[in-house]
């Protein structure tokens, strides 16, 4: 079905899916995508004769499909694409890695570091030996999921919630946060601006 789409940029019938695996029946081709849409692999429109879209597959080689979230606990208390409000395709050069997503910045908690309420933040998974002095991470912490800027001393890593204290630190003394991911890009809506300047004819 997904090469079938790149071919044709869309998606092929009931008729054509059986006839590409030697099914004769409708009615079985029919049972067979009732179960992958049952498992959430495709979403089904009996209403159109090619009313199939597939769910969670990447169909543009150069982009790539992140979850976006309202807020953290949408995106961290459960399966993600089950709470994600949309989708959003990102150019693949700006996305490392798989397993991330986009989550909208909070009011105000995040205006220290420069980051305005509604702002879609794109969350990356990490290594603790590529995190980077200074960055912003998403981290849990006693059970809360929150934003923290991370500092290192030494072979310690310490967390400071956004714009404030106390810094937790991670190791034996800390709470042991555990990194969900580092803030690896931020998208912002620009409001248009008003057009004052003179009209001049040509």
């Amino acid at each position: 079905m997904v090469s079938y789409l790149r071919n044709n940029t869309y998606q092929p019938s009931i008729r054509e899916i059986g006839q590409h695996f030697g099914i004769k029946s409708t009615k079985t081709v029919s049972e067979h995508l009732q179960a992958l849409a049952d498992k959430g692999y495709v979403e089904r429109d009996p209403s159109r004769s090619r009313g199939i879209r597939i769910l969670g597959v990447d169909l543009n080689a150069q982009t790539v499909s992140l979850p976006c979230f309202r807020d953290l606990r949408d995106a961290t208390s459960g399966p993600r694409d089950g709470a994600a409000e949309v989708r959003i395709s990102l150019d693949r050069q700006l996305v490392s890695r798989g397993g991330g997503f986009v989550v909208r910045a909070p009011r105000d908690r995040l205006a220290a570091a420069g980051i305005s309420e509604g702002d879609f933040l794109v969350i990356q998974p990490v290594r603790a030996d590529e995190l980077v002095d200074g960055e912003i991470i998403v981290a849990r912490v006693g059970g809360v999921t929150d934003f923290f800027q991370l500092k290192k001393r030494a072979s310690r890593f310490f967390f400071y919630p956004i714009g404030g204290d106390p810094a937790v630190p991670d190791g034996p003394e800390g709470a042991h946060p555990v990194i969900i991911g580092r803030v690896a890009a931020l998208y912002r809506r620009m409001s248009a601006l008003p057009f004052t300047a003179p009209i001049t004819a040509h």
